[in-house]
């Protein structure tokens, strides 16, 4: 098992035209030294196009399901519920595993890079195997325990055991990824994902409305084409690893689990994962105050949130670019270097998603109907869509201090920052408004914005503190 040098490229190529083809084709580069802007543009440009087309997936299952009527949208919106608890565990350990590859290759220690990879990818593969078994055996009653009604959670099992059933295929991806980004090469990732929406948007409306030959599937046919993409897309991510002439390779004949190894990653990953969960298992708590108003109710907030998590993705990937820099200059002995690439990347991000914000303002009424042909539902969505766009600006700056902290590898700060915000504030905030203030779903919209604002604040002004900058992993 090796992990190849990552070797700075002579600057024969110069300009910006320039720097972002090398940065999509994956050109290497030391990101520990040269002008910040530079770095941050040839990590962010790959990583928001991966996380792009991580957000694809959403769009497009829920452009063709929305044809299926409101019921097939409300199944989709509680499916995708509790799925975002298995992006919860996903994303914590994707987190650590990330922060120990980019500190060991900022240090140099490239085939401790490579052993931290293995030992993430086992500890996904164990987990997943458990999770997929328990949401197959219990996809009813977990169902029923988001508040959908008896025939709802009958009609939706069956979409919802493939997709629970084949979470290994996500658990991977976000794995694997994290990997390449860590090792400061994020086109991998991008081209991964790439490959799997491809197939995803191929197979969605053939497998869902039927062509030729081949049988209408209905919703299920949604879950299928998506497990499939994604399987597709991790086989690419395996044989890259595989690859000789790739940055990070693994000699699986010779991959053994490291006790040491792993115990670090749980160390750094836990917490990670709590971190996820606490802000995931706040938006089931936000489903559950939304089902006693109906199915419209749900379909209209689950357009809409995967609409907004189609615009948060592009800007998560920014984070990602945040915390790769601040991982690698920290392992490098530099945390100025890390704290400036930080601060850069976020009014990036602000200004991107400032710009997003006044978008969906003024034509969130068009951007629903491309999706529902539901008045009811049009109408929640595009309240949703404009509420919460309000706060966008904050948002900017909350992911990227967020996701340096985890770079940074502390990992304790942002999870007890989201249970305060959550917790604490949005989801008594959103019960409040719906209910007792009368404001209905809008209610719970609203807490949304002001929750993920308050984040921003909160975030912003931890970080300020450095203590991130002395975290060792």
């Amino acid at each position: 098992m090796s992990f190849s040098s990552v070797q700075p490229r002579s600057a024969q190529r110069t300009g910006l035209w320039a720097n972002i083809q090398d940065s999509i084709r994956g050109v290497q580069r030391d990101y520990t030294t040269g002008p910040i802007g530079r770095a941050v543009v040839l990590l962010a440009i790959p990583m928001v196009l991966e996380m792009s087309m991580q957000s694809l997936f959403a769009v497009v299952d829920v452009f063709f399901v929305a044809r299926l009527g409101p019921e097939a949208v409300a199944i989709l919106g509680l499916s995708d519920s509790l799925l975002s608890l298995i992006f919860a565990v996903a994303m914590g350990l994707s987190m650590g595993t990330a922060a120990m590859v980019a500190r060991r290759v900022g240090e140099g220690s490239t085939e401790q890079a490579a052993t931290a990879a293995v030992q993430a990818i086992a500890t996904g593969v164990a987990i997943s195997i458990v999770l997929g078994t328990l949401g197959v055996i219990f996809a009813t009653d977990l169902l029923l325990l988001l508040g959908a009604t008896p025939d709802l959670a009958t009609h939706g099992r069956l979409f919802t055991s493939i997709m629970l059933g084949g979470n290994i295929t996500v658990m991977l991806l976000f794995l694997i990824n994290a990997i390449f980004r860590g090792a400061g090469d994020p086109a991998l990732a991008m081209r991964s994902l790439w490959l799997a929406n491809l197939i995803n948007i191929l197979l969605d409306p053939v497998l869902i409305f039927g062509f030729g030959p081949i049988p209408a599937m209905g919703l299920e046919g949604a879950a299928v084409a998506t497990t499939f993409g994604r399987t597709i897309g991790v086989l690419y991510q395996l044989r890259q690893l595989s690859n000789r002439s790739g940055r990070i390779v693994i000699d699986w004949r010779s991959a053994a689990l490291n006790v040491a190894v792993m115990a670090r990653l749980f160390r750094v990953s836990g917490i990670g994962v709590v971190q996820y969960l606490v802000s995931t298992a706040s938006f089931l708590g936000l489903i559950r105050i939304l089902a006693p108003f109906g199915e419209t109710a749900l379909a209209g907030y689950t357009i809409a949130i995967r609409i907004i998590i189609f615009i948060l993705l592009p800007a998560w990937g920014m984070g990602n670019a945040g915390a790769t820099l601040v991982g690698q200059n920290l392992g490098a002995g530099n945390p100025d270097r890390a704290e400036r690439s930080v601060w850069f990347t976020a009014r990036c991000n602000t200004v991107f998603l400032g710009a997003i914000g006044v978008v969906l303002l003024v034509f969130a009424d068009p951007i629903v109907w491309l999706f529902t042909t539901e008045p009811d539902a049009a109408a929640l969505a595009a309240a949703c869509l404009r509420i919460v766009s309000l706060s966008y600006v904050f948002w900017g700056f909350g992911l990227v201090t967020v996701q340096a902290f985890n770079g940074s590898g502390d990992t304790t700060t942002p999870a007890v920052i989201n249970f305060l915000v959550y917790w604490v504030v949005q989801l008594p905030l959103a019960w409040a408004l719906s209910g007792p203030a009368g404001l209905g779903p809008s209610g719970v919209f609203t807490a949304i914005a002001v929750a993920q604002s308050l984040l921003a604040v909160v975030g912003v002004t931890v970080f300020r503190r450095g203590t991130w900058k002395g975290r060792e992993i």
